[in-house]
């Protein structure tokens, strides 16, 4: 069973995750902290109790945006620890997955916060550590009806934003929000953006963060008139409206974006567009 630190400066919001924290039976004991320096000296008491000690913590629910040091800047500090906790972010800001993931983070859960979304989290340290899911939670795996009064516990999931194009059909690729997982029409994406090992997907309605290199959706897009422009950008062909020359610099609007184009890739996608309008 898992000892848990929550962390959050906002007092509704840290009470309200204490509270489905401490509902779930696999939580064996979850303390607060309401800022960064009360959680660091937490930690660091945890251990110096070491790893089975009374203050000991497996997991920190960490939110992101506080005052002082954020949520991120404590998962760097602790990194540097001999031994430490499990982060599993907790935010209203999708936009820091990247920077969560290349902490190592277990998960990144969305405010606000769905209580089968958490159970999730929770069931992604267990795992990571080893731990057997205890408690009525653990037996519901894979049952039809939920015991009244536990947490339900969904099936295992993909990480957030992890991606596999076949999950439905090829015109498809599955993005995960929130514990939501969404089938986007590839036909739909205009142009898709790199984000490290990650990539954002540009639709008219939106963006997706997609846990998929930019090299691997072009490898895999190519026959689909999908194009590399740039190394931070992979273009739909048919999505480009203006190709622009300004300087000696060559940029694409692509809907109301304007995209830069590499010098290496600039013949290519001038040939491109050629045969496209002659097609």
């Amino acid at each position: 069973m898992l000892r848990v630190l929550a962390v959050d400066d906002e007092k509704p919001l840290l009470e309200e995750l204490l509270y489905l924290l401490r509902s779930d039976p696999r939580v064996h004991r979850a303390e607060g902290a309401s800022d960064a320096t009360e959680a660091l000296r937490r930690v660091t008491r945890a251990l110096e109790s070491g790893p089975d000690g009374a203050e000991g913590i497996d997991v920190v629910f960490l939110d992101i945006h506080m005052a002082g040091l954020t949520g991120l800047d404590v998962a760097r500090l602790l990194a540097g620890f001999a031994r430490p906790p499990l982060i599993v972010f907790v935010t209203a800001h999708e936009g820091f997955a990247v920077q969560a993931f290349d902490l190592k983070a277990v998960d990144y859960v969305l405010k606000p916060v769905r209580p089968e979304r958490l159970a999730e989290a929770v069931r992604r340290a267990c795992e990571q550590l080893g731990r057997s899911e205890e408690g009525p939670a653990a037996a519901l795996a894979g049952a039809d009806a939920p015991v009244s009064g536990a947490p339900a516990v969904p099936a295992p999931r993909r990480p957030v934003a992890e991606v596999t194009v076949t999950d439905r059909t090829p015109d498809q690729i599955a993005v995960e929000l929130g514990g939501v997982t969404r089938f986007v029409a590839i036909a739909d994406i205009s142009y898709v953006e790199a984000q490290g090992d990650y990539a954002r997907l540009h639709t008219d309605e939106g963006s997706h963060l997609v846990r998929i290199p930019v090299s691997t959706l072009e490898e895999r897009w190519a026959a689909r008139g999908f194009v590399r422009i740039h190394r931070r950008h992979l273009v739909a062909l048919a999505r480009i409206d203006e190709l622009r020359l300004d300087a000696g610099t060559t940029s694409v609007r692509v809907g109301a974006a304007e995209l830069q184009v590499s010098r290496r890739h600039t013949r290519e996608l001038r040939d491109l567009l050629m045969r496209q309008a002659t097609g």
